[in-house]
């Protein structure tokens, strides 16, 4: 019987590797058109920096994409082995669902604990890796988005055009400042200009030449009927903060991205302080949802078991919607709790429990029906 473990084993454990592997890649694909493609083909990103970017994404698409690979294999195999009289024939040789089953809940409590050491520290740590180096990749070559014939808004308020670029020379060089509504209230037109970044302020200076100021009224921009004043001048600077472009240097790392360990630290001195629950509930989430995130691989689990069986069906896209669909469902449901997380005495901490834990209960419940029918 040790035989039928192994091949139960093996069509699950390399079902699971091929969905979730197909998973990550589009979570991988997504991040990287999102964070890092622009910076790429300006130039920013050297190709090792970006293959390196690319690695330290596993990890955090890793977490998301092992749930949704388990959910997909267990549906696959069992339904395949269901339609072809595979299950039938084990019972018929009196062997139990539970038996069946065993081997598929090994490799969820191995996910379980792989998603754990995941969402609990390689996560945290390579998120935190990845902020960093993608920050100082883009800071070792901060002029190489200035892209000419192309318009630049990026900076706060400001949008800029540059016909032609030589080096970080510009030359004939647009500039537009615009007020809270977007409205342009300075236009200014130079010969040319330059950049002169300054790294303790994450800003850039530019300094134009021969230039040409249009002003407007500031309280009718868009009043073309009042005439609009024009000075010309040999030199003006404006600085321009770059922390749209790639943020701070050093910035506020996000509780998602603390380790198990930094967040109960954080959770001890919020208790020492006597802080509020509402104070608290931020912590108390991120450390509940790190664990509930592992756990449902096992949810997951649990429930395609009887489903896969139930359902019969060898056809791949069948079993992929009904995955797509449980998972939409589990996940909706985390989502109503987010919406929660302002309202501490609700407690969605621990609200984030209720779709693992009613996941399993109705996995359980399907499995003894479907184990006495």
């Amino acid at each position: 019987m040790k035989l039928l473990h192994r091949y139960i084993f093996s069509s699950v454990f390399f079902t699971c590797v091929v969905a979730a592997g197909m998973f990550a890649f589009v979570l991988i694909v997504g991040n990287a058109f999102k964070d890092m493609i622009g910076y790429l083909l300006a130039g920013q990103l050297t190709l090792g920096a970006f293959v390196k970017l690319i690695l330290l994404l596993v990890p955090y698409v890793g977490m998301h994409a092992l749930p949704m690979g388990m959910l997909t294999a267990v549906l696959l195999v069992l339904g395949r082995m269901s339609a072809q009289q595979e299950i039938t024939a084990m019972r018929a040789a009196g062997l139990s669902l539970g038996y069946v089953a065993r081997p598929i809940l090994t490799i969820a409590i191995i996910g379980v604990i792989v998603g754990l050491g995941i969402n609990c520290y390689y996560m945290p740590r390579t998120r935190t890796a990845y902020r960093n180096t993608l920050s100082e990749s883009v800071r070792k070559s901060p002029l190489n988005f200035i892209v000419p014939k192309t318009f630049i808004r990026d900076f706060p308020g400001v949008v800029v055009y540059v016909n032609v670029k030589e080096g970080a020379v510009m030359r004939d060089f647009w500039l537009w400042q615009l007020d809270d509504q977007k409205r342009v209230k300075l236009f200014a037109r130079a010969r040319s200009g330059h950049f002169d970044y300054v790294e303790s302020a994450n800003k850039l200076v530019l300094t134009l030449s021969q230039v040409s100021v249009e002003t407007r009224d500031e309280k009718a921009p868009e009043n073309f009927s009042t005439p609009r004043p024009i000075a010309n001048s040999d030199q003006m600077s404006i600085d321009l903060q770059m922390d749209n472009l790639f943020g701070k240097q050093q910035f506020n790392k996000k509780l998602s991205w603390m380790t198990f360990g930094e967040l109960l630290d954080e959770q001890s001195h919020l208790e020492a302080s006597g802080a509020s629950l509402g104070r608290r509930m931020p912590v108390l989430i991120a450390l509940n949802e790190k664990i509930a995130n592992a756990f449902t691989i096992l949810a997951f689990t649990v429930i395609a078991i009887p489903l896969g069986i139930k359902i019969s069906r060898k056809e791949t896209t069948a079993n992929l919607g009904l995955a797509l669909a449980l998972a939409l469902g589990f996940y909706f449901m985390n989502v109503i709790v987010g919406w929660l997380d302002n309202q501490p005495e609700l407690r969605p901490d621990l609200l984030l429990w209720v779709a693992p834990v009613l996941y399993i209960a109705l996995g359980t419940w399907l499995f003894r029906r479907v184990g006495r029918a």
